[in-house]
């Protein structure tokens, strides 16, 4: 596959006030709460930085790192942690953040391994709601965007690594290999 062109999806300016008024959401549920907030990464951490700068309940923040196994585009199902929380999670409120939820697999395993941690809830936080592809049943608590389709980049979303650096969501204009 080769991206061809790019199309903003969302400038700068809507992503920024956009994941302001998520940060307003967090601070209402959470008001006088404490709260771990997670970092998927890699392509979360432009987010992640954005969203817990509007944060008022200052919270704990953690990393943890997965990998699918499947194509370059989809995955199959199987996931695994490449690096795993470090806070403890008993008893505290934890939200996960994300940068885009498609087929469930990835958000489903974190909740999963989080719970068992004794986390005393879990919410989500996603740049990128595709529920058309779902393919678990996860809950988006906060979305910032909802998309049905289309292979997109930049705001910390890559293809081979590339393109997170742009300051605003594309889509990928892609020419298939031998084309």
């Amino acid at each position: 596959m080769k991206i061809n062109d790019l199309k903003v999806v969302y400038d700068a300016q809507a992503i920024a006030a956009r994941v302001a008024e998520m940060g307003q959401e967090i601070n209402r549920l959470y008001a006088g709460e404490e709260l771990v907030v997670v970092c998927v990464l890699k392509g979360a951490f432009m987010f992640f930085a954005d969203l817990v700068r509007h944060l008022d309940m200052r919270p704990e923040l953690d990393f943890v790192r997965v990998a699918s196994y499947g194509s370059s585009t989809s995955t199959c199902g199987t996931v695994s942690f490449t690096k795993d929380v470090e806070v403890p999670l008993q008893g505290k409120h934890v939200l996960l953040v994300e940068d885009i939820v498609d087929t469930g697999h990835t958000v489903d395993f974190l909740f999963r391994q989080l719970a068992a941690r004794g986390a005393k809830s879990l919410r989500l936080a996603a740049l990128v709601d595709k529920q058309e592809r779902r393919a678990v049943p996860v809950r988006v608590d906060f979305a910032g965007f909802a998309l049905p389709g289309g292979f997109i980049v930049g705001y910390g979303l890559d293809y081979a690594e590339r393109y997170r650096e742009l300051p605003g969501i594309y889509e990928a204009v892609i020419e298939p290999e031998g084309a």
